[in-house]
């Protein structure tokens, strides 16, 4: 086992160990959010015809050869989800809504707003180009076209085109079930006793909360008091799970059970300590072929238990439900102060993000950086990479910051 590696060699190992699990069909309308398992081909041409962009007339170019305006005879109409069999000959419009297929020997349709009336006709005022306001057949989708790939996450506008195709299933990356475990004998739920030094177990409200916004499906193991019997019946009623994660009882006191049993369950740990802070108490192991989950043993500090999950647990998390970009997003920021800390660990500091007189962004601490103050990450719009070997960072400098709140760039009003 490797004691107290670098993040990168920790992330490594992890991702390395995590591999995309399988396919499941799921019902299209329920599968926002998920990641497609299947190469999706058309069947279908899209627009199966040329159709009208415009309520108006659908016409023959050659007939507005001449000035405006240009009086023809409307010989009928044609609706969308209707069609025309006759051709529009010489002289001839038919009246057009959007979205109907244009009748044969129309290539052009004129907008309502440019025309008018006339007895028995239409007059036309202002003449398009030729082809104008007509939608070509085949002009978002051909048959036989490859419109989405494996791995392609399925939004608002890939679920629209799935619907278009006809398809109501659609196979997806199945999600990781992970089991969470908290212990301590200290260790209540939120509405138990907290007198006596006793304390919620709000890890592993977090902890399943961040398993869901990853795309996993959590559930809790329960508390396991600080004794190896009951952390060992705790423990096995979690290895039918993908992940199994654990927080406090990593480390090396008289009361850290989690490696030990763990050993005991035939999982061999990987590593253990990484040269982080807050968080270096992470422990990572697995079962040998496919008869265990991957095994996080994180830190019991909520901080602690939080960032680690944030650097190792939920990059995972998206590895195996098929995402191609396991990581949060960073963005550059000026830094608002001076920060200072020893060589050798790489510290992620909570910060606020704000846009600063120039509309560069800006990074200012959210305060105390202890690992215990869980309301520092109500208020952390990200994470601030301060290098390991690095001892001061000066104010005004670029630095870089892990996003973790993905509604930080909404905005309460438009763009101009």
């Amino acid at each position: 086992m490797r004691t107290g590696i670098p993040v990168e060699e920790a992330r490594a190992l992890v991702l390395d160990a995590a591999r995309p699990l399988g396919a499941e069909t799921v019902a299209a309308r329920e599968a926002l959010g998920r990641v497609l398992a299947e190469r999706v081909v058309s069947s279908r041409t899209l627009p199966p015809a040329d159709c009208s962009a415009m309520d108006g007339y659908a016409l023959r170019a050659a007939d507005l050869a001449g000035p405006t305006p240009i009086e023809l005879r409307v010989v009928g109409e044609v609706a969308a989800g209707g069609q025309r069999e006759s051709d529009v000959a010489p002289g001839e419009a038919v009246r057009i809504f959007t979205g109907a297929p244009v009748p044969p020997g129309a290539d052009t349709v004129v907008r309502q707003e440019d025309t008018e009336a006339a007895d028995g006709g239409v007059r036309i005022l202002v003449a398009p180009e030729p082809g104008a306001n007509v939608r070509d057949a085949g002009e978002d989708v051909r048959s036989g076209d490859v419109v989405l790939e494996p791995g392609a996450r399925l939004g608002a506008p890939e679920l629209g085109l799935l619907a278009s195709l006809g398809r109501s299933v659609v196979a997806v990356h199945q999600r990781p079930r992970v089991a969470i475990l908290s212990g301590g004998d200290e260790l209540v739920e939120p509405d138990g006793d907290v007198s006596g030094g006793r304390i919620v177990a709000s890890n592993a409200y977090s902890l399943a909360a961040q398993c869901r916004e990853a795309g996993a499906e959590p559930f809790n193991l329960g508390i396991a008091r600080d004794d190896p019997a009951d952390l060992e019946r705790l423990l096995r009623a979690g290895l039918q799970a993908d992940l199994l994660v654990s927080s406090a009882g990593v480390s090396v006191g008289d009361h850290d059970h989690v490696r030990p049993v763990l050993e005991k369950l035939g999982c061999r740990l990987v590593f253990w300590g990484v040269l982080m802070k807050p968080g270096y108490p992470l422990a990572f192991g697995r079962f040998e072929g496919e008869r265990g989950p991957l095994v996080f043993g994180l830190p019991g500090n909520p901080v602690s238990a939080m960032v680690t999950f944030e650097q190792f647990v939920r990059p995972v998390i998206r590895r195996m439900t098929g995402h191609r970009a396991p990581f949060r997003p960073r963005v550059d920021a000026r830094l608002a102060e001076d920060l200072e800390k020893k060589a050798g660990r790489l510290h992620f500091v909570r910060v606020f993000l704000e846009s600063g007189p120039d509309g560069t962004l800006e990074a200012r601490t959210t305060g105390t950086q202890s690992s215990g103050v869980l309301r520092s990450m109500t208020l952390a719009d990200g994470l601030l990479v301060f290098p390991a070997e690095a001892t001061r960072l000066a104010r005004g400098q670029t630095v870089s910051v892990q996003v973790l709140d993905p509604e930080f760039f909404a905005r309460e009003d438009p763009l101009p």
